[in-house]
């Protein structure tokens, strides 16, 4: 009778051990499985925002000699390239995308104030090109930025919180559009007067 005494509550406490275990396991798997969604966003984005960082030095060169007044806009262009060129991790391309973004959007704007660069076919195809890179790197930030949420959330939430503590998986950074990308840039046409 007295093995008979012990069954139950080794039953119990080997039941509620394999449910922690059944829980940890399934929540460390969740999180594995939205950081590699998170990870495969960061390579959609990159392979776009690439499509671009290749794309803008044929739009500068096209634009450069009609343009020798807008040295400054060009050298902007161009230093944000080497920054998303230099950098290492995911946070820091995602930044450097951002500072990219809005050299080139004032770039733009300049090419379509100037009549004579805005004809010449080159740059109209660059253009086009970039219009049609700009739309995909959009519905890449879309999605990068529902894949970190979803696993942004799940870092945070109970009980995956606490795995995601143990393991060491961190909130990821959302894609933000740079400081000023509100404002439209001013294009002087007159710059003697």
């Amino acid at each position: 009778m007295s093995k008979n005494k012990w069954i139950a509550p080794v039953a119990i406490v080997s039941g509620i051990l394999l449910l922690i275990i059944l829980i940890l396991t399934s929540s460390y798997n969740g999180l594995v499985d939205r950081e590699l969604k998170v990870d495969q966003s960061v390579a959609d984005l990159d392979v776009q925002l690439q499509r671009r960082f290749d794309l803008i030095p044929n739009l500068v060169k096209s634009v450069e000699g009609a343009l020798e007044q807008e040295r400054e806009i060009i050298g902007k262009v161009t230093e944000a390239r080497t920054k998303y060129a230099s950098a290492a991790s995911g946070n820091d391309r995602v930044a450097a995308a951002g500072e990219l973004e809005g050299a080139l959007s004032r770039l733009l704007v300049v090419v379509e104030s100037y009549p004579q660069v805005a004809s010449l076919q080159n740059v109209r195809d660059l253009q086009v090109q970039l219009e049609g890179t700009e739309n995909r790197v959009a519905q890449a930030r879309r999605s990068y930025n529902e894949t970190v949420t979803d696993f942004n959330r799940a870092v945070r939430r109970f009980p995956r919180s606490i795995v995601a503590a143990i393991f060491g998986f961190e909130k990821r950074t959302l894609f933000e559009a740079a400081a000023g990308a509100d404002v439209a840039p001013t294009v002087d046409l007159n710059p003697g007067g």
